[in-house]
């Protein structure tokens, strides 16, 4: 276990058990009466995923401003995909019950007896980054997707999503999707962007 550094009475370095993975780092916090010891993993245990209401809109468009710097009215655009239910669908992610990330899936081409969706928005508060939030989103909420999808007698079929070329999301829509890149779109948004879908998701 490594030496922690102290200064003012705060533990400013990390010490990771040699006995756990190195994904675990042991952080300590003193003041003049208690050590609090928070052991922490890339898991995020006290994680939850729900379907987004309109009195999330404030925290959830502090995230897009965060995720999306380019972009801007962030309230207006969340609360109009809000608002477009149920071909939009909104799901929020809350850590003690602070929102740290949202995902918008959307319906394409009408209402279907097989539906097409596009993942149509992914974000996570860039301090949140990291810890497998953006997967939760995904895999917890297409559940929730395909239940409301059932009440109009509907099930998927595909899911297509957009990213950019550089963007290392790609990584995660392939494991929790399955999706493969299908095209590349030139200079779409602010950069060159890839077409990837799921097939018979």
């Amino acid at each position: 276990m490594k030496k922690l550094k102290v200064e003012s009475g705060v533990i400013i370095g990390y010490c990771a058990s040699e006995k756990r993975s190195p994904s675990y780092v042991l952080f300590a916090t003193i003041n003049p009466f208690i050590i609090n010891y928070v052991l922490t993993h890339r898991a995020v245990v006290d994680l939850k995923i729900r379907i987004m209401n309109g009195s999330d809109l404030n925290e959830a468009s502090l995230v897009h401003q965060a995720a999306f710097p380019r972009q801007s009215f962030s309230y207006e655009w969340l609360e109009c995909n809000l608002k477009a239910y149920p071909r939009f669908l909104s799901f929020v992610a809350e850590i003690n019950n602070q929102i740290v990330g949202y995902i918008v899936w959307a319906q394409k081409s009408g209402f279907r007896a097989e539906a097409v969706l596009e993942l149509e928005q992914l974000a996570v508060s860039p301090q949140f980054q990291g810890q497998g939030i953006g997967r939760n989103l995904i895999e917890k909420s297409l559940p929730l997707v395909k239940e409301e999808l059932a009440l109009r007698n509907s099930k998927l079929k595909h899911i297509m999503v957009t990213t950019r070329a550089d963007n290392h999301a790609q990584a995660l829509y392939k494991s929790t999707l399955g999706a493969e890149v299908e095209a590349t779109i030139s200079n779409l948004y602010s950069a060159d962007e890839v077409l990837m879908i799921a097939r018979n998701v």
